[in-house]
């Protein structure tokens, strides 16, 4: 992705989330895909999809079990 598109899919996840900190980030030697940090925390990967002449975007975000509370608060 060149830096045009990584500052457009910034400024979109920014606005969507309500997120300051969110930053989108190119990947060395990789042009389809990007990293997503929360403050100076990798959180996923963007991917590109360029198919047939329509592009989308693709978040991918793991959650690791041991990362969620113990039980739901009330």
């Amino acid at each position: 992705m060149d830096p045009t598109e990584i500052a457009r899919l910034q400024q979109y996840l920014c606005a969507k989330f309500s997120l300051e900190n969110l930053t989108v980030r190119g990947r060395a030697n990789k042009d389809d895909s990007a990293e997503v940090y929360l403050g100076e925390e990798f959180i996923g990967v963007i991917f590109r999809d360029d198919e047939d002449g329509d592009v989308s975007y693709d978040f991918n975000m793991a959650i690791l079990e041991i990362d969620l509370p113990e039980r739901l608060a009330n």
